[in-house]
Formats: C-alpha cells, structure tokens, sequence
C-alpha cells in the first residue's frame, strides 16, 4: 500500500506527518484536510512542484516521504460577508430558502448508497448527552496505527461539529472509518457503487465502537456513555418445559436496543414490545434429560436507560431469495410510551415514586385545563414539558444511576425509516424531534420540516417509509407545577401518559 508521510503548509501553519494513501481518490485526502483546516474539499488548492492535485487522480502530484505540499483555501467563517440581501418574506421564498430561514440544521451528503450511515447519525445525533461525551473525547482519526474505535469516535465527534455549523457535510471521513472498521459496509455492485446496507447493524456497531471511547458522567458508575444513558438490562429465567427436576437458570443480559417482534396478532408496539419478555419452543441439550428439550424463555428489564431504542423486526431472511425480506405490516407506535408492564417487580417498586408525581401532575393538568380552554390546555402543556431545559425539570434518572430512567415514561425522540422491500436495498431516512409537534425529516442533505402526525403515520403497511427504529428520549417533569405557570402556551399538542397507559390497556385486552 503506497502511503506516505508528508508535510502540509497552510498559510503560516505546517502540518507534519499527514498520512496519505496513494491508492485512495484524493478527494479522501482532501476531506482530511477538511477536518484538520476547516477548509471545505472544493476551496482547496494542493500543489507540488507546480503540478495541481485534481479529485480524481494522482498522476499529476508525485509524493515521496517528507515531501513538501503547499495547500490554499479559507475556511468557512474566514470567507468575507456578503452584502445585506433585501427582505424576503417566506411567502417568497422557494424549500431551500425556507430551510434556511428556519434555522435548519445540517443534510448529510449521500456519497453513494450511504442514506442508512446518514439516517443512523442524524438519529444518534438528537441524544444530548452522547453528543457532550463525544465533544470531551481527545482522540483523533488515524487510518493505519490508531484503533478503529478511536477513528470512529473521533471521526463522529468531529463531523457533528461541522454540522452544528449548518451546512450540508460530505461525511467522507466518516465513511471511510467506517469502510475501515468494518469491511462489509465497503461492498460494492456490479455497477462498481456501493451497495445499500442494513441501517440497524450500522447503529449497532457504532455503539459499540464508541462503548470503547466514550466516557461516562462523573457521577455514574458505568464504563461508558453508551452504556449509560442507552444501555438496557435484564434478568432472564431459563425453564426447562420437560423436566420440573432441572433448576431454572437465571442470568443477567444486556443490550443497546429493545426488540419488538412481529406476528400476525401484532397491531400496536406494546403488544410486540411484550412478545420480547417469553420465548417458547426453545430447543436445547438438557443435562438432567440427557437429551435435547423444549425450554421457556422470560425475560424482565431491570434497568430502563434515558434513552431507549427499539428495533420493529421486521425483516427475514428468505434462503431462496438469498435476501432480508420486509415485513410491511402497520404496527402503531406512540408519542408517549410506557414501559412499566416490562420492567421486574423490584423495578416496578422503584419506579412508583415518579410515577406518582407524574400522575399528580397531570391531575393538575386536568384540573387546570377545565378552568381555561378545556382539555386541549392540558394536552399544550403536557407537550411543552418535554422542551424545557434540564435546570427546570425533575431529575429523570435514580440517584445512584445517572443515565438510567426512573419514571417508565418515555417521549419519541427520533424515528429510523426504510422504504423498500429488502433491508439492503430501498431508501433510509432519519426523523427527528425538533420542538413540539415540529420534527426534521432528514433525507441526506434534505432536511425539512414536518409535522408530528405525519410521523406517526409512518408505522406501516405499504410500499411508504416505515419505522424501523424508534428512538425514546426520558418524559420530562417540570419543576414548577400546581403553582404559579412558567411554560410557554405556544399551541402544541400530545397525549399525556395517563392516556397513553389507558390506550395500551385496549390493545392488549
């Protein structure tokens, strides 16, 4: 593999020891120019002995070890102002324009078949907390002598940044770590493109990745953000069904996100999220039978994160097809979710507290809402809560776990879809929550705004994007309630957890 180690004089900076690969476009050079000088790929001039490196070829520019390459460009926030434009009402203005007046956050370039990275970093991107993790990691991207877990989580925390400067980014370097750590996302078609991947093992091996970097809340006793703020724990039983004589096994299990499995009873996410806690039919050696029986699986959360993510499985593998076939069935899912029905007994016990002030609070609620507008008052408010910030809230986490949710209580935060008919090919987008009923359909380097209905429309059914993975945020309690009123009463609307808890007793009756 050609790589070179050369210098790189940038105005009155000199950056020493640039690794660059011979073998890879230049353009990939470029984007880690990029990183290391803020100066966008096609502002850049890359010279050597007067011959101008293009994006395509090195045949031009011939590098050797300690060679001296002379880079010019500026950087975003150094290229001079435009003059003062005149005033454009929105009336006037075309989707682009729109965005950008409305204060849209950062597309994400497709690169070719990179719609599912894209969609998993805009979802990973809505969690506050991982994203303060990421932003006091020290490491930096290194391709041939640094671990992949330290490129990615370097690479991630520093493409987040250039998009918290609201400009569409080519996640070049991104990809490329990712390419790197895990050569199955690097496979290319016939066509020599790259083929569509599985958004879900995406999202999984990069929380895993940054379960080796990150580091967690001083006041937590976890190894890691991940782990912290998204990791779930159970305690599952095993029981064997032929034997009374064999003792149940009991273990403890944990994972980065919460199956619902889907059957054709299926029709609402509580009822496939409780699928999950009993498995039947489970064939495997018995050592008191001396033989292989049929064993039970339950399964009970001990550990609710803040953040809990859910994956709709609705994918299966057809040997003859050799292909992840979609199951398109319509599953609902909703903006409140309750997860007390899944959680142990001693979890349960614990989560009762806030539980109770969550109920008081929406006896308020109703209370005051029946004085004023009637109950769409109550429903605004209820919704506002989940924008306030933390200062004016309820701890959402125990004591002794930070990061973990002491309530049951979740919010939608950010929803993954797919469109198509097989996991590795179609089209995945990111939908996030932006502020209350306002989310961001995120479809690479598109982003606009939509309502919160048309979200929730997306549960199935058709050839339409469907979730596949859903992202929950911890229900917010505010400080200040039953007195004297601090929240905004911009018009927004929600079910409150009350109402969530009364919808799944229907669905599971």
């Amino acid at each position: 593999m050609p790589t070179f180690k050369i210098k790189v004089k940038w105005g009155k900076e000199i950056y020493q020891d640039v690794e660059v690969n011979t073998d890879e476009e230049p353009i990939l050079f470029k984007a880690q120019m990029f990183a290391l000088t803020g100066v966008q790929p096609e502002r850049q001039k890359i010279m050597l002995k007067g011959a101008i490196l293009g994006d395509t070829s090195w045949e031009k520019v011939k590098l050797r070890d300690n060679a001296m390459v002379l880079m010019m460009g500026t950087k975003d926030e150094d290229m001079p102002t435009l003059p003062v434009e005149k005033t454009k009402f929105v009336e006037d203005m075309d989707e682009h324009e729109l965005n950008k007046a409305l204060e849209m956050p950062a597309g994400l370039q497709n690169l070719g078949n990179t719609c599912y990275m894209n969609a998993v970093i805009q979802c990973l991107k809505s969690v506050p907390e991982l994203k303060t993790s990421l932003g006091n990691y020290t490491g930096r991207v290194n391709l041939t002598q640094g671990s992949d877990a330290e490129s990615i989580t370097a690479a991630l925390r520093d493409l987040y940044k250039t998009m918290d400067t609201g400009s569409t980014v080519p996640p070049i370097i991104m990809l490329q770590v990712l390419h790197t750590a895990f050569p199955m996302f690097a496979e290319r078609g016939e066509q020599g493109g790259y083929q569509q991947q599985d958004a879900n093992e995406c999202w999984i091996q990069i929380l895993k990745m940054l379960q080796q970097k990150t580091q967690p809340s001083e006041e937590s006793s976890k190894s890691n953000a991940v782990d912290q703020f998204l990791g779930i724990e159970c305690e599952t039983e095993m029981k064997c069904a032929e034997s009374d004589e064999e003792p149940v096994k009991k273990e403890v299990e944990k994972f980065l996100l919460f199956n619902c499995y889907i059957d054709k009873d299926v029709k609402y996410l509580h009822t496939g999220l409780k699928n999950r806690l009993q498995e039947t039919g489970l064939e495997k050696h018995s050592e008191v039978l001396g033989r292989n029986a049929q064993y039970t699986k339950s399964l009970a959360i001990t550990r609710l994160p803040g953040y809990l993510t859910i994956t709709m499985m609705r994918f299966q593998f057809k040997q003859k097809e050799a292909v992840n076939a979609k199951i398109l069935k319509d599953i609902k899912f909703p903006v409140m979710l309750d997860m007390f029905d899944m959680c142990s007994p001693q979890l349960q016990e614990k989560l009762k507290p806030m539980r109770t002030k969550f109920k008081d609070y929406e006896d308020w609620l109703v209370e005051t809402a029946g004085k004023a507008k009637g109950k769409g008052e109550a429903t605004r408010k209820e919704k506002q809560s989940q924008d306030l910030p933390l200062e004016e809230c309820e701890d959402w986490s125990f004591p002794d776990d930070k990061g973990s949710n002491n309530s049951g209580y979740y919010s939608l935060q950010a929803v993954l879809t797919h469109k198509g008919r097989s996991s590795n090919s179609g089209h995945y987008v990111g939908w996030v929550r932006q502020k209350g009923d306002t989310w961001l359909k995120c479809d690479d380097d598109e982003v606009s705004p939509v309502h919160e209905e048309d979200v929730l429309k997306l549960s199935g059914g058709g050839d339409w994007h469907t979730a596949y993975i859903l992202l929950y945020a911890p229900r917010k309690l505010p400080k200040n309630r039953g007195g004297s009123e601090s929240m905004d009463t911009s018009d927004t609307t929600t079910t409150p957890a009350a109402a969530t808890e009364g919808n799944d007793k229907m669905e599971t009756s």
